[in-house]
C-alpha cells in the first residue's frame, strides 16, 4: 500500500496540445484588433506589415501544429514549454516595433509564465520567467517609437521606464510563485482524495470478503454436518474393509472442512446478518492488529445508562481509527490508551499515547496531505511514515462518515499525543455507512 500511495506524491504534468492552441488563437486575434484599432481607430503609425507578419507567422505555427498533430493529445512539459516560449518571443518582437516597454501591453509577459507556473514544473517555469525577463531587459534598451500623435509625440522619463521593467519583473515572480503554490496544493489535496478512495475502495473489499467468509461458513456448516453423520452412521453398519477406510476418510475429511469453516467464523468479527458491530467489537478489531508490537494497549469503555451504540460495519470507521492507532503506537514509548464512552447524543474514542507529542507548530496543519513530523522524532520514525497521508486518509474517512476529529498533546509535565474522534451518536449508527452513500 505505500508503495502504491507514493505514486500519488510525484503527479505526471501534462497539458493538451489543444489547450495551447487555442490561447496561442485568442493570442492571435487578440493582437490583430489591437493593431487595426490602433492603426484606423487612433490613427497612429504603427509598423503594420512587420507587425501583422509576426501575427501571421503565429498563426501558421497554430495552423502547422493543428493539422499535423492531434489537438486533444497532452503534451510532454518540454514541448508545451517550447510554445509558451514562442508566446513570449513573439510578444517581444511585437513590442520592438510598437514602442517596447513604454507599450502598455508589455505586461502580456506575465501571461506565459502565469500559465506554466500552473500546468508545468518549476524548473520550466523559471526559465520561461528568465526568458520574460530578458525579453522586458532587452526591450528597455531597444525598440522603435510608441505609436503616438506625430504633433505630440509621447515621452517617458527612464526612471518611469525603469519601475515598468520592476513591475514586470515582481508581477512575473509574485504573481507565478503564488500561483504554483496554490495550484501545487490543489494537486496534492487531489492526489491524497484518489489515495483515500483507493485505500477505501480496499477497505471495502476486505469487508465484503469478511463478511463472506462468514456467511459461507454458516451456510455450509448444516451440509457438512450431515455428510460427517450419514458417513460416520454408514462406517458403522459397512463390514467391507476398503468401503469402511473410504467412509472413515469421508468422515475426516468432513470434520476438517467443519473445523476450518469454525476459524473463518472465528476470525471473521461479523455476526448474524454479518453487516452489524458493537463499538467495542469495532474497537477491539481496530486495536488487535498492534498488540504484538512491545506497546502496551489499554481499552477502557465507560459505563453508561443507555444501551452500548451498535453501528453498520463501515470500512471507513475502521480503517480511520486504525491508523490513527497505528500512529500511536509508532509514536509511543511504552502505553497507547483507547477510551471509549457515550450517551444518548453522542458517540466518542480517544486514543492517546506517551510518545514525543505533537510540535505546536503542527497542531493546527495536522490532515494536509504529505505532512510528517513529529515533535522529537527521529528519521527512523520519520520513515515509517509519522503524520502524513496515512493521517490525511484516516481523517478524511472519518469526517465522511460525520465524526469530528481533534488532534491535541497532553498537558504538561505529561507528554503524548491525544485524538478525540467523536460522532453524533444518530450518525454513527445509521443503517447505511456514510461512506458507501457519498460513492
Amino acid at each position: 500500500m505505500t508503495d502504491v500511495l507514493s505514486d500519488f506524491r510525484q503527479p505526471r504534468r501534462y497539458v493538451r496540445l489543444d489547450t495551447i492552441l487555442r490561447l496561442r488563437w485568442l493570442a492571435a486575434l487578440g493582437q490583430l484588433v489591437a493593431i487595426f484599432i490602433v492603426a484606423q481607430g487612433l490613427e497612429f503609425d504603427v509598423p503594420i506589415v512587420p507587425c501583422v507578419s509576426i501575427v501571421a507567422f503565429s498563426a501558421l505555427l497554430n495552423l502547422s501544429l493543428q493539422v499535423a498533430f492531434n489537438p486533444m493529445q497532452r503534451l510532454e512539459p518540454g514541448y508545451a514549454a517550447t510554445l509558451l516560449a514562442f508566446n513570449i518571443v513573439e510578444l517581444g518582437g511585437l513590442l520592438y516595433f510598437t514602442g517596447g516597454l513604454q507599450n502598455p501591453f508589455s505586461f502580456l509577459f506575465l501571461a506565459p509564465v502565469l500559465i506554466s507556473a500552473t500546468v508545468l514544473p518549476i524548473r520550466l517555469t523559471i526559465g520561461l520567467g528568465c526568458l520574460a525577463v530578458a525579453c522586458a531587459s532587452a526591450l528597455f534598451f531597444y525598440h522603435l517609437p510608441l505609436p503616438w500623435d506625430a504633433d505630440d509625440p509621447l515621452v517617458l522619463p527612464p526612471i518611469y521606464l525603469i519601475g515598468v521593467w520592476l513591475s514586470i519583473l515582481l508581477a512575473i515572480g509574485v504573481t507565478s510563485l503564488y500561483a504554483f503554490q496554490v495550484t501545487e496544493e490543489a494537486r496534492q489535496l487531489s492526489d491524497a482524495l484518489a489515495a483515500t478512495e483507493l485505500v477505501l475502495t480496499r477497505e471495502q473489499h476486505l469487508t465484503q470478503l469478511d463478511g463472506l467468509a462468514a456467511a459461507a461458513a454458516h451456510e455450509l456448516g448444516t451440509p457438512l454436518s450431515t455428510i460427517f453423520l450419514i458417513s460416520r452412521e454408514l462406517e458403522k453398519t459397512v463390514h467391507e474393509p476398503a468401503i469402511a477406510a473410504d467412509l472413515k476418510t469421508v468422515r475426516e475429511q468432513a470434520q476438517r472442512c467443519r473445523d476450518i469453516l469454525s476459524k473463518i467464523a472465528q476470525l471473521s468479527s461479523s455476526g448474524a446478518p454479518f453487516d452489524t458491530m458493537k463499538l467495542s467489537t469495532l474497537i477491539e478489531e481496530a486495536v488487535a492488529p498492534h498488540r504484538d508490537f512491545g506497546v502496551n494497549i489499554k481499552v477502557r469503555l465507560a459505563v453508561a445508562a443507555t444501551r452500548e451504540p451498535v453501528a453498520a460495519r463501515n470500512p471507513a470507521i475502521l480503517y480511520g481509527v486504525g491508523n490513527i492507532l497505528e500512529n500511536a503506537v509508532d509514536f509511543a514509548h511504552q502505553t497507547v490508551e483507547v477510551n471509549a464512552w457515550w450517551n444518548a447524543e453522542t458517540v466518542e474514542i480517544v486514543i492517546s499515547d506517551d510518545g514525543p507529542g505533537i510540535a505546536p507548530d503542527m497542531l493546527k496543519r495536522i490532515g494536509e496531505p504529505y505532512l510528517s513530523r513529529r515533535r522529537g522524532t527521529d528519521e527512523a520514525q520519520s520513515a515509517r511514515g509519522g503524520l502524513g497521508l496515512g493521517v490525511f486518509i484516516a481523517r478524511t474517512l472519518l469526517e465522511r462518515t460525520g465524526a469530528k476529529v481533534s488532534f491535541t498533546n497532553r498537558i504538561f509535565p505529561d507528554h503524548g499525543a491525544i485524538v478525540q474522534i467523536a460522532w453524533p451518536r444518530d450518525r454513527f449508527e445509521d443503517e447505511t455507512p456514510a461512506a458507501e452513500a457519498a460513492s
